[in-house]
């Protein structure tokens, strides 16, 4: 009997190691012979600790389990769902950068090739860098931080730049409030992103990488630094990769803390063992980024995507996704919801659908307000605009931005008014000071809206011109960003702010 039990942060916190420990306990009682194999998590959260029993005959999804539903669970009386494939959360996804995530053990390498890693690697090492930059380019792979830019542009330019050294930078900073995505990866499938991260290496000519991951996220801190020597000693990683005479290696570099390094220049800054501000550009890290040097800097889930391109080929990932958004996007559905989690899928799908059919509505059983989209920078999207596609372009249209496709659920207690200051307040607290617009702009826009909520009207348009200004002339997104969350929430919910008045009066 194998039982499969996440080791996934989430589902740690949720109970997962007092689950495996007793199951060990239990096992050993009863004389049984159990193996108990630790995975990612399969990302329904609102499950976890899903525990998955494999007697012989396929694996069978239990959750959420408690130590108490161990003996059951042993027994075959205890209920479960069936395979996870059949659960209609998990059928829905088109599952492609995600696909090994709960399935293999993280650290087995072998189980790794088993489920098809290293096959897009192979591949690319046959290849010359032109022809590994142009497959990524025609899958129409775009950066999956935030920005939407397309990877093989970006690769392109490093790629022509003549440098002596190049490298490749893995932005595992995932600093935005309601997202896991990346973290997911590195806890769940961590040599998928050592193998993109090699394939890069190999377009652009770069022998060195680095991931910089955030000091919050001290599991995947571990499990990474682990895969990296594990895919060293077996000849993945190093002077000669795979036996093709070629090199490439990486390390992990920990940040310490600051949400304005997860921007691509203040991250290189912090990498460089500076103060993490923003870089003004040009010079684009492209052509000088890390130590001066040409740069790819890409976050986890484009890296991670790398090997499924490799893999199955560019035109197979390019059929997924609508318009110019090409392939698959990772939602990561929080906030006040009833079914939590990662949702893989084909560009195109609706919040809507997100929101109501999948995620199953309010945890609180209230009806739903917004759904802010992208972070703490996203703007708020009322349920009039829940027919919007998720599409970079398309969400654009809708005065959205889709980030890292993190999606915050909130019910109709929320106030608005209060959401907006949160997010002026964030940017002052976050901002790295490096330009005047988001330093200053952001401690007036705290005190312009609370003069909102004394009541006085007259300073509606005066945060109107303080956000189109921060919008203009801030140096990064932060500062730039910030007004998407405030005037959506000034735009979509005036009620809000006007009640502030009416109360004052």
């Amino acid at each position: 009997m194998k039982l499969y039990i996440p080791m996934d942060s989430a589902a740690k916190a949720l109970g997962a190691d007092d689950v495996a420990e007793a199951v060990r306990r239990e096992a050993e009682a009863r004389d049984l012979d159990v193996t108990i194999i630790r995975t990612g998590t399969r990302g329904m959260i609102w499950l976890e600790p899903l525990v998955e029993i494999d007697r012989g005959n396929g694996r069978e999804a239990f959750g959420p389990v408690t130590s108490k539903d161990v003996p059951a669970l042993l027994d075959g009386t205890l209920d479960g769902h069936g395979p996870v494939e059949n659960i209609p959360f998990f059928a829905r996804q088109t599952r492609l950068t995600f696909a090994r995530c709960g399935v293999i053990d993280p650290l087995d390498l072998a189980d790794y090739e088993k489920h098809g890693g290293l096959v897009g690697l192979r591949r690319a090492i046959d290849l010359s860098s032109a022809e590994i930059v142009a497959e990524v380019t025609d899958s129409g792979l775009r950066g999956r931080g935030g920005a939407g830019f397309p990877t093989g542009i970006k690769w392109k330019t490093v790629m022509e730049a003549e440098a002596p050294q190049k490298y490749i930078v893995c932005n595992a900073d995932e600093g935005d409030s309601g997202t896991f995505a990346d973290r997911m990866i590195m806890e769940g499938d961590p040599f998928t992103l050592i193998e993109g991260m090699v394939i890069a290496g190999l377009g652009v000519g770069a022998t060195k990488g680095y991931v910089y991951l955030r000091s919050e996220y001290p599991d995947a801190i571990a499990v990474m630094n682990e895969a990296i020597r594990i895919a060293r000693d077996k000849g993945a990683l190093g002077e000669d990769i795979l036996g093709s005479k070629r090199s490439f290696d990486m390390e992990v570099r920990v940040g310490a803390g600051a949400y304005v390094c997860g921007e691509e220049t203040s991250l290189l800054n912090s990498l460089e063992g500076k103060r993490g501000v923003v870089r003004a550009k040009p010079p684009l890290p492209a052509l000088e980024g890390f130590l001066g040097r040409p740069t790819v800097v890409n976050n986890v889930i484009s890296l991670a995507t790398i090997p499924v391109i490799f893999e199955r080929g560019a035109q197979h990932y390019a059929d997924f996704g609508m318009g110019r958004s090409r392939g698959t996007v990772t939602l990561q559905i929080a906030g006040n919801v009833a079914r939590g989690g990662l949702f893989e899928t084909a560009f195109g799908i609706t919040l809507g659908e997100v929101v109501n059919d999948l995620g199953g509505g309010t945890r609180s059983g209230q009806p739903v307000k917004a759904v802010q989209v992208g972070g703490p920078l996203g703007a708020y999207i009322p349920v009039a605009n829940f027919d919007a596609p998720l599409g970079y372009e398309e969400l654009d249209a809708r005065g959205g931005l889709l980030g890292h496709a993190g999606l915050t659920v909130f019910d109709d207690s929320v106030d608005m008014l209060k959401m907006a200051r949160f997010a002026m307040e964030f940017c002052a607290v976050e901002s790295c000071g490096k330009c005047t617009p988001c330093r200053i702009g952001s401690v007036r826009g705290v005190e312009t809206i609370d003069r909102i909520a004394r009541g006085d009207a007259d300073a509606i348009p005066l945060l109107t011109d303080l956000c189109e200004t921060m919008t203009d002339g801030s140096l990064c997104a932060l500062g730039g960003f910030t007004p998407f969350p405030v005037m959506s929430a000034l735009n979509h919910f005036p009620d809000d702010f006007a009640t502030q008045k009416e109360a004052a009066e």
